[in-house]
């Protein structure tokens, strides 16, 4: 039973980090956007790195959630025992 609640809990935290993710790399693409239109080469930086920041966590999230799924196939017999 435990095991089952940390995949969940796995899973879970993957999607959280998944969604938080692409949350940042929107935002890095308008705050980069923002200081391309305004001339702010600080804020168009700052939105690049806001942008990688939210890949990284997408893939983060990708490979917790790969883990999890990793787990649930490790559980199942594979044949039968001799």
């Amino acid at each position: 039973m435990a095991t089952e609640e940390r995949r969940n809990s796995l899973r879970e935290k993957g999607a959280e980090n998944r969604v938080k993710g692409k949350l940042d790399e929107v935002g890095g693409k308008v705050r980069g956007a923002w200081g391309d239109a305004v001339d702010d080469e600080s804020q168009e930086l700052k939105g690049k790195a806001q942008e990688l920041k939210g890949k990284l966590r997408q893939g983060m999230g990708k490979a917790q959630q790969k883990l999890s799924e990793a787990g649930e196939s490790d559980d199942e017999p594979e044949g039968p025992t001799p």
